[in-house]
């Protein structure tokens, strides 16, 4: 895959350098006046699904593009869309829509691989291992041809069957065999290995037969190494939330994978307080990276008349929006605690909103590192490798390199770099604790913090290291991804 050109190396230059002491950012205690906002400053997402037809209505538009940091093609990426007839592949809707997410620094949720409905009719078609391999060359063609720029794969989605039984759906994907979800995932890794992968269902928000099923096949997988990240809740609600709704998000999470609000839409009159619940359930669970509701517009949704949605048809606040964001604000801040040096992290700049990030995808020592806007691609995944003495590595996921001080300078401006690791003192970084779940990175060998160049906000800005003065381009969040 191609990725969009990136400015050449800009030198470093000492005016710069000089500018960088005396640029100093207050931080804001004032509540966030939008769902993205919020949600962001809780390490969380709040998107929206979208369809690439309506991004030519400007006040569609204009919702979309103020309100969330994440969005969800609707029928953009699903197989009939996706590919039409057998082997001939069509992605102009579909990039459309990952274009603009990522132009404005929203993350994408890829909706979905395999799935027993809308499926072309070719495909239908077909059964055994026919149908097998075509699902195989699918997921790969997909996956393959959005790599690097989808934060989350729905997989498979809707594999199990409603009722009390807790087993699958009978449909022609199974048909082809009980193992066909784990062959699924294992063949999106092998696509999109940096993406998280989940799987998707309805039904499923409280502890009943159907998300247990599904629950015993995440716990099957965790412990036979099949790759899945994430179990998504479609959260398709009326008037009410189950009761055990965050007791069942938290038994998931706590099989080791993270858990994600899908598809969220809420009739009813009690819809303010349900959308409320439902926030703060995802709040209370650590590993719940985020909440999608189906729609923007009540006119938006596919629930005809039910308006079940956070805006009206005109596109005005309802009722609904109000709580949703009363509940984001009111939620606690992630704090910096311990690291995990299992997991993978976005670090993201204060000041910016932008990413670390290793410049160009390259892999060589001495790539320079930059930020740049959000995608969680694998150049803006790492990993805390613990030195000990409260000092950590930080690894790329994409390389396996190591943020570096470039030839061990102990200058401010100080270039940085990724570097085999070796361990060297100028590897090694100590979290320092910044408040309202913010940290700085503070070099074992020179005292000095990681910062974003003269408080940048451009795509490509230098990261570099500087005396420890605590400004908003010092300080990172840390985001799970994985």
């Amino acid at each position: 895959m191609k990725f969009p050109p990136r400015r050449a190396l800009i030198p470093l230059m000492a005016g710069l350098l000089a500018a960088t002491s005396a640029l100093v950012f207050a931080g804001s205690a004032t509540a966030a006046t939008t769902l993205g906002a919020s949600a962001a400053e809780k390490g969380r997402y709040f998107g929206a699904a979208i369809a690439a037809g309506k991004l030519n209505d400007s006040n569609y538009v204009t919702i979309l593009n103020r309100e969330f940091n994440s969005v969800t093609p609707e029928n953009e990426m699903k197989w009939d869309a996706t590919e039409p007839s057998r082997g001939s592949f069509s992605y102009a809707n579909a990039d459309r829509i990952v274009s603009h997410a990522r132009s404005r620094g929203m993350s994408v949720r890829g909706h979905t691989l395999a799935w027993h409905s809308q499926q072309p009719g070719w495909a239908q078609s077909l059964s055994g291992s026919t149908l097998r391999s075509a699902m195989v060359n699918h997921i790969t063609q997909v996956a393959t041809h959005f790599r690097g720029q989808i934060y989350t794969w729905d997989v498979v989605n809707e594999a199990f069957a409603d009722g009390g039984g807790g087993g699958r759906r009978d449909s022609n994907l199974q048909r082809t065999g009980n193992d066909w979800i784990e062959v699924a995932f294992r063949t999106a890794r092998a696509a999109d290995p940096g993406a998280k992968l989940c799987y998707n269902d309805y039904n499923t928000d409280g502890i009943n037969p159907k998300s247990t099923g599904i629950y015993n096949m995440v716990a099957d997988f965790k412990a036979r190494g099949v790759p899945i990240d994430c179990v998504g809740f479609q959260s398709h609600l009326t008037n009410s939330v189950p009761g055990d709704y965050q007791a069942n998000l938290q038994r998931f999470a706590n099989l080791g994978v993270d858990v994600q609000i899908t598809e969220l839409d809420i009739a009813g009159s009690n819809q303010a307080n349900v959308y409320a619940s439902v926030v703060n359930s995802c709040l209370a669970v650590s590993r719940c990276n985020g909440l999608t509701v189906w729609g923007i517009r009540d006119s938006d949704s596919w629930r005809t008349g039910q308006n079940p949605l956070l805006f009206d048809g005109s596109g005005n606040k309802k009722a609904a929006y109000t709580a949703t964001l009363n509940a984001l604000n009111a939620g606690s801040t992630p704090q910096p605690g311990p690291v995990d040096p299992s997991a993978w992290y976005v670090l993201v700049n204060r000041n910016s909103g932008k990413a670390l990030d290793v410049y160009n995808f390259a892999t060589n020592d001495g790539a320079r590192i930059t930020q740049w806007t959000r995608t969680s691609a694998n150049n803006q995944q790492w990993q805390f490798v613990d030195s000990g003495s409260g000092f950590y590595r930080i690894r790329s996921r994409h390389s396996g390199k190591v943020l570096d001080v470039f030839n061990l300078s102990t200058a401010n401006g100080g270039a940085i770099v990724q570097w085999a690791d070796n361990n060297g003192n100028n590897q090694q970084w100590r979290l320092a604790d910044s408040g309202s779940g913010y940290v700085r990175f503070i070099s074992r060998h020179s005292s000095k913090a990681l910062e974003v160049q003269g408080a940048a906000t451009t795509d490509g800005a230098n990261i570099v290291q500087y005396d420890d003065w605590g400004g908003n381009n010092q300080q990172w969040q840390l985001i799970r991804v994985g």
